[in-house]
């Protein structure tokens, strides 16, 4: 899991150019300060909210808030930049806009580990990571929708099965490359799967297997393409030990908490079909 940072009020240091052109992109690794490059977490899925802004989706555990006065609420306030950890002399790609605090990821609100960050309009938003195409997100017609989903839920606040007479795959970024494993446990929308992952890789994105395509493999240069399905959560005491946050309970709380308060950051959210 991401290493946890604390809101600091800071600005950062330095401002992308405003056409800059910057492409962003799943599986990119983030930080939150310049001054600690290795606290870092991971971009799952990148693309569009129904109101036209750019936006990135990655854990919400990956930083805290010890005043307790920004978490779990909008935050318009360009307090807390994200930066690539590989280019950070660009400066911000974006801010955070939303993100659920750690105690409560893990307690109160097991179900919406993520986090919403708005990345500047001048960026170019990429569906292909380093491994990873993202072809849209997953959906699952007549599926089980995700406990966060107001009624009637749509198709991408379904979830994937995790029964033994289902063959769900999960295919995941990260810095142990590219992987891949069966869901076999899907708690309230949370799937836990052979498909591994390791610190820092929270946030991460992973997509699901559509039935007949091929598998990441030496022959395909580890490429891999599919509908957005998750991102990387934690690991926990079991077995398999990797969790995985489903898109649909990210996808259904924005339109449970846009319904409440119209025009929050990521209502709608779309992955990018850019290249």
């Amino acid at each position: 899991m991401g290493v946890l940072l604390a809101i600091t009020g800071a600005t950062g240091a330095a401002s992308a150019q405003p056409e800059s052109g910057k492409r962003v992109f799943n599986a990119m690794q983030i930080v939150f300060s310049p001054d600690t490059p290795d606290a870092f977490c991971t971009i799952g899925a990148v693309g569009n909210d129904k109101y036209g802004r750019k936006i990135a989706i990655s854990a919400g555990h990956c930083i805290s808030d010890p005043t307790h006065k920004y978490a779990d609420r909008e935050i318009p306030e360009d307090i807390e930049p994200v930066y690539d950890r590989n280019d950070l002399g660009f400066g911000p790609i974006g801010h955070v806009r939303y993100f659920k605090d750690p105690e409560g990821s893990t307690t109160g609100h097991p179900t919406k580990d993520y986090m919403v960050i708005e990345l500047l309009p001048a960026v170019t938003l990429s569906s292909q990571g380093p491994y990873l195409k993202e072809t849209g997100e997953v959906e699952v017609p007549g599926g089980h929708p995700s406990p966060n989903a107001p009624t009637p839920p749509l198709n991408n606040e379904r979830l994937l099965g995790a029964a033994l007479n289902n063959d769900n795959e999960l295919v995941v970024s990260g810095q142990l490359g590219v992987l891949y494993g069966r869901i076999t446990n899907n708690s309230k929308g949370i799937y836990q799967s052979w498909a591994g992952h390791k610190a820092g890789d929270s946030g991460g994105p992973a997509i699901w297997h559509v039935p007949g395509s091929a598998y990441p493999s030496s022959a395909n240069r580890f490429q891999a393409a599919g509908p957005w399905a998750g991102i990387t959560k934690a690991r926990v005491l079991g077995v398999p030990p990797y969790v995985y946050t489903s898109s649909a309970n990210i996808l259904a709380d924005l339109r449970a908490r846009d319904t409440a308060h119209p025009g929050i950051f990521g209502a709608g959210f779309h992955v990018t079909d850019n290249p």
